[in-house]
């Protein structure tokens, strides 16, 4: 990380090894709260599975019958599937504080506090992501892929596997997607990116905004733009937020004339 004027990291340099020790040690705890993040999460597959179907409640008449199992470990392959996602949400604050304990010494103090004051915005973003995705974009994927097997005169007889991919796959892609102003304020307050240099971006971000909803999204115009439209948004409010962050520090840019 770049260090910033009077700011330092803590302590001294450690030899290599001990980086490698604590490298060890911080896997193994994130690897442990992982593992009982999904034995949390596990028995309530039932219950997670029936929120993940009811998109499809709302897009055709009885999905029970329309979900099919075709192999022995299809029931096994999605509640170890859903377990595991589920203990990743679980276990999440504990791996980021795990991280966070690893990587903090080597961090000065502005970095350590740009990235506390982003941690609950983080959060955030991601459930509004994921909600969005749930919401708005699965239903109309849905109706948009079974209207294509209508249109080419195919009968759709989805696994339940692929339904359960398609959908967490989506829900995350949104999840994560949310998470670019976070980078963006972080990259501001620690003065490597600037308002200005957002702005002077802006046409080129809208572009690969675009792109990545095109390649996160079922290939229909419409859930691109509930995907990319509020990024766009986002991104506005991020030159913004990065502004008054200059402004406060006295390193606000001349204003455009």
């Amino acid at each position: 990380m770049r260090a910033l004027p009077g700011d330092a990291p803590d302590g001294d340099a450690k030899p290599f090894m001990e980086h490698l020790e604590d490298l060890r040690k911080m896997l193994i705890r994130c690897a442990v709260a992982l593992a009982v993040g999904t034995a949390i999460a596990l028995p309530f597959a039932p219950q997670i599975f029936a929120l993940l179907k009811a998109p499809l409640d709302r897009t055709i008449d009885r999905p029970d019958l329309f979900l099919q199992s075709i192999e022995i470990t299809g029931a096994f392959t999605v509640a170890m599937r859903i377990g595991l996602w589920g203990g990743l949400l679980i276990s999440a604050p504990f791996l980021v504080f795990f991280i966070g304990q690893f990587i903090f010494p080597g961090l000065t103090e502005t970095e350590r506090t740009a990235i506390r004051r982003a941690g609950g915005f983080s959060v955030l973003l991601f459930v509004v992501g994921v909600l969005l995705g749930y919401k708005g974009t699965l239903p109309v994927a849905l109706t948009m892929m079974f209207g294509m097997h209508d249109w080419l005169g195919i009968q759709p007889v989805p696994q339940v596997t692929s339904y359960v991919a398609f959908t967490v796959h989506l829900l995350l892609a949104f999840g994560i997607a949310f998470q670019m102003p976070v980078i963006l304020v972080i990259l501001g307050k620690l003065g490597i990116l600037t308002s200005r240099q957002l702005r002077e971006r802006r046409r080129y971000v809208w572009v690969i905004l675009l792109v990545m909803a095109m390649i996160l999204t079922p290939p229909d115009v419409f859930t691109q733009l509930i995907m990319a439209v509020p990024l766009l948004i986002l991104y506005e409010i991020c030159i913004g937020v990065v502004r008054l962050s200059e402004r406060k520090s006295g390193d606000a840019p001349p204003t455009e004339g």
